[in-house]
């Protein structure tokens, strides 16, 4: 039994939710910034609801791809390739995947009382965002432009801007600009950690954008995300739709910058690559932090 636990825990990927911290924080400073009262209980109650979606997905996508096989093909790397917890804990698949749907109820449950307590407005983002969890790993991994921006809209759009109408009350042109920046980052998390994956993900019919364009293409859309991360920053600030103080999100350009070079130089050769897989999951951990932070210290 210890054994199942053990699995479970491990195909929860708990050191992956650090994300769903970072950008709920980001949407809850942008409220902070933008004049909302702050309530520490809301907070808590949206931080609890982003890491049960984040939980879901995770949950869901390793009971998937333990019952398709993938997990077992692919070449495993701290950042892709699966926990590997059901591989050597079979047993455990029923109980991943319930619990998956356990924690789909959770988030659905707190989505419900937000919409009673902000009203129905936010009713579409919370069901776009249902959708994505449910979807994700079965239907939009096989079409390669959804499979590239469905993670960055739901740790983008959809929980910088649900945070943002939780706090707020409304949403905002601002909270939606704002939004675009873990939106860029976070569908290249998922792209760069595709490449390690990419024979595997062939053999179980997946197609992504690495699949269907070829490396050099997904390359240069990883390159082209990255940029647009940091010019949607710097254009904000520009016209003054943010503080200077959110330039501090623009101290990750120290990994950024070596970042586009490596995936530049070794797009094909994942010997080289596996640095720019830690320096691109601490890229997306810091850049949502560091942008909060300033949009804090500007709102105080």
């Amino acid at each position: 039994m210890s054994s199942i636990f053990t699995a479970i825990i491990r195909s929860v990927r708990p050191a992956f939710l650090l994300l769903s911290v970072s950008v709920v924080f980001l949407g809850g400073a942008l409220a902070w910034y933008s004049g909302a009262v702050w309530s520490n209980a809301l907070f808590s109650l949206i931080m609890i609801g982003a890491l049960a979606a984040h939980a879901s997905v995770n949950l869901l996508n390793e009971a998937h791809d333990a019952h398709s096989g993938l997990d077992g093909l692919t070449q495993r790397t701290a950042f892709s390739g699966g926990s590997g917890s059901l591989q050597m804990t079979p047993q455990a698949i029923k109980w991943v995947e319930a619990l998956g749907y356990v924690m789909l109820g959770v988030v659905i449950s707190i989505g419900l009382f937000f919409v009673l307590l902000r009203g129905w407005g936010l009713l579409p983002l919370g069901l776009l965002g249902i959708l994505v969890v449910i979807s994700y790993t079965p239907k939009l991994t096989r079409s390669p432009w959804l499979c590239l921006i469905s993670p960055g809209l739901g740790f983008g759009p959809l929980m910088v801007m649900g945070t943002y109408f939780v706090m707020m009350g409304e949403y905002s042109w601002l909270a939606f600009g704002v939004s675009l920046i873990p939106f860029f980052l976070v569908n290249n998390l998922l792209l760069l950690n595709q490449f390690p994956d990419l024979d595997a993900d062939k053999q179980v019919g997946r197609r992504n954008i690495l699949i269907s364009e070829g490396l050099q293409r997904g390359a240069l859309v990883f390159r082209w995300f990255l940029l647009s991360a940091f010019l949607t920053l710097l254009l904000l600030v520009a016209l003054e739709y943010l503080p200077l103080w959110a330039l501090l999100g623009g101290l990750s350009l120290i990994l950024a910058v070596p970042l586009y070079l490596k995936v530049s130089q070794y797009y094909d050769d994942l010997h080289q690559l596996q640095p720019a897989l830690l320096w691109n999951v601490i890229l997306n951990l810091f850049t949502p932090l560091l942008l909060a932070l300033g949009l804090w210290l500007a709102g105080s």
